[in-house]
């Protein structure tokens, strides 16, 4: 963010009264990487019910080596729960599906991909502060 809105984000969030100032804060996280993460992984979503772990192998195998798919169901009902997870061997792989299969249906739905970020666990959320 650049100084000049930086300024007038600032000045917005501030509220004068005649006996006190207030300041209040902003949290925003960073802008995401346009780089991906090296390890091959993809976030699938808007995944039919009728959709298997085989049948989405199917569609991203033929981009590269699928080392695995996992699509995550819902505990109670057995039934998909709309997104799962392709990881493949190598990163150019992995960017080459998702720039190919962004937006194509399906079995019937459009797929939302993006690079899977990793999961931690216990690990403190942090959310940086604009800086003064």
């Amino acid at each position: 963010m650049d100084r000049g809105l930086m300024f007038l984000v600032r000045r917005a969030l501030t509220v004068r009264n005649p006996n006190q100032t207030f300041s209040l804060r902003c949290f925003c996280s960073p802008p995401m990487s346009l780089s991906p993460p090296s390890n091959g992984k993809l976030f699938v979503g808007g995944l039919s019910w009728s959709v298997d772990e085989k049948s989405l192998q199917d569609a991203f195998s033929s981009f590269g080596e699928v080392t695995e798919v996992k699509i995550l169901y819902d505990k109670d009902s057995g039934r998909s729960r709309g997104f799962g997870f392709v990881c493949f061997t190598n990163q150019a792989d992995a960017t080459c599906a998702k720039d190919a299969m962004d937006g194509k249906a399906l079995l019937g739905r459009p797929l939302r991909i993006s690079y899977a970020l990793e999961k931690v666990r216990g690990a403190p959320v942090v959310v940086p502060r604009l800086s003064k």
